[in-house]
């Protein structure tokens, strides 16, 4: 099959379950930006994986799936870019450095938290864990982008690396944001360090109290499991 006939195929199994009552709540929840079908998660993805037993026998590989993202990432509903991305992470161990330009287009194209959240921790971060001589260059390179969405995945991408965590970068990434009003940015440096929090209470403490100018809500969400 062609992508045209893929995502013909997907869209009429979309079509099929989705839910116009569930659809509209989730668009409002979405704050109007896409268009749904209504379709839970958990159904989604069971009916992704029928999808592909019945059409090829399986998940595209990495040959077929990379073209397969971006065309479904066109497309107007929004549980088109959710299969993308479940797709991509079913892969994510075996994504490279080379797939950085491609994640970025995603996280720059049909912008939004849901998107963009996964793409930052999971996929760009899991790069940069396996690549960790990439992350320094990155980092800045999307801090300086001036664009929000990358800036977020500059502030979020190691959210995930535990005791793995570069703390001089997370900390560069968090002055070179913290003064901007943008609520995305002030959310992400409070989820970032409470995160990190979880490993390394101590620095993260040491940290906000050493940072007067950090926005009250980054600040309470850096601490928001502290005891």
């Amino acid at each position: 099959m062609n992508l045209d006939a893929i995502v013909a195929a997907l869209r009429a199994d979309f079509a099929e379950a989705g839910d116009p009552a569930r659809a509209a709540a989730m668009r409002a929840y979405m704050k109007e930006r896409f268009p749904f079908f209504g379709i839970p998660a958990g159904a989604r993805r069971k009916g992704q994986r029928a999808f592909w037993n019945r059409t090829a026998g399986g998940p595209p590989d990495r040959a077929a799936l990379l073209p397969l993202v971006r065309r479904l990432w066109r497309e107007p509903e929004r549980e088109f870019q959710y299969a993308a991305m479940d797709w991509l992470d079913r892969r994510a161990r075996h994504l490279t450095p080379d797939d950085l330009p491609l994640i970025e287009e995603l996280i720059s194209t049909r912008s939004w938290w849901d998107t963009v959240d996964i793409l930052a921790s999971h996929l760009a971060g899991g790069i940069l864990r396996r690549h960790r001589d990439l992350a320094s260059a990155k980092v800045g390179e999307w801090l300086d982008s001036g664009e929000l969405w990358l800036q977020r995945t500059a502030l979020l991408c190691q959210l995930k690396w535990k005791t793995d965590t570069d703390r001089d970068l997370l900390a560069l990434a968090i002055d070179r944001t913290r003064d901007s009003p943008e609520f995305f940015l002030r959310k992400a440096i409070g989820w970032a360090l409470r995160e990190y929090a979880k490993t390394d209470p101590g620095w993260v403490r040491a940290y906000v109290d050493r940072t007067p100018n950090l926005s009250p809500l980054s600040r309470r969400e850096a601490l928001k499991h502290e005891r």
